[in-house]
């Protein structure tokens, strides 16, 4: 096991690379400061170093906020004067010392969207966790399917791929007219309550005629899950704490 830091000092740290990404993503992103305690938490936990895109993000943001609030891509965590975005460590439960033998049960949460789709890396074994792809690879959580999705990509690509641009197609079918300025309005602490539920035939035949509303994230989760539980083919697991 590899002390803080051991894992802060390296050579090459992701962070200049990750910022130069930042300044020419067409994506509008938002770097939250960090709590600098929080962040060092997560990488000793985590065990990861300041050379990876997850433990740069960790140690040097308090999280990214892209596409105006879409997407929220967890770190170190940030205060409540900045928007209170929970911390990789709070948001996956981390124990509150570093435990060697802890370790996510199904795969590490690393980022929400206001739908309640959820991003995750894989753990050791996807396949006991009812979940696709390999080990070590982003997976998603489909609000409207209800189902986990193999994104065969790891961490650092999957920054990439979003500060690229690529969101705008991902999530084609799942924006309505008007969405960015409901996103943009939402405290870190909401998401937006879609009814008829997006996994409905009614929701998709025509999104924009749903009625939607901020809610408590935590309430988008559940609802989520209570519905995958009695509909789909798996239990989806643990959603991240919010």
């Amino acid at each position: 096991m590899r002390g803080t830091d051991e894992l802060i000092n390296v050579d090459d740290p992701a962070w200049p690379e990750l910022q130069e990404l930042f300044a020419a993503s067409t994506v509008p992103v938002k770097v939250l400061p960090v709590d600098r305690g929080e962040g060092r938490r997560c990488l000793l936990q985590m065990q990861v170093t300041a050379r990876s895109v997850l433990g740069a993000v960790a140690l040097n943001s308090g999280g990214l906020v892209l596409d105006d609030g879409w997407v929220r891509v967890f770190g170190g965590g940030s205060s409540e004067d900045d928007g209170s975005l929970p911390s990789l460590a709070q948001v996956n439960a981390f124990p509150a010392d570093f435990d060697p033998a802890w370790h996510p049960a199904k795969g590490l949460v690393v980022g929400h969207d206001v739908l309640g789709g959820v991003f995750a890396l894989n753990g050791h074994d996807p396949e006991a966790a009812g979940r696709p792809g390999v080990p070590g690879q982003m997976t998603y959580f489909a609000p409207d399917t209800l189902e986990w999705e193999a994104m065969e990509m790891g961490h650092s690509v999957w920054i990439s791929w979003m500060l690229s641009g690529r969101l705008e197609k991902f999530y084609e079918g799942l924006r309505w007219p008007g969405w960015r300025e409901e996103a943009a309005a939402l405290s870190f602490s909401q998401g937006i309550s879609v009814i008829p539920f997006l996994w409905s035939q009614e929701a998709q035949a025509d999104l924009a005629a749903t009625s939607r509303r901020a809610v408590p994230m935590r309430e988008v989760l559940g609802v989520a899950a209570d519905f995958a539980q009695q509909m789909g083919p798996v239990d989806p697991g643990f959603l991240g704490a919010v």
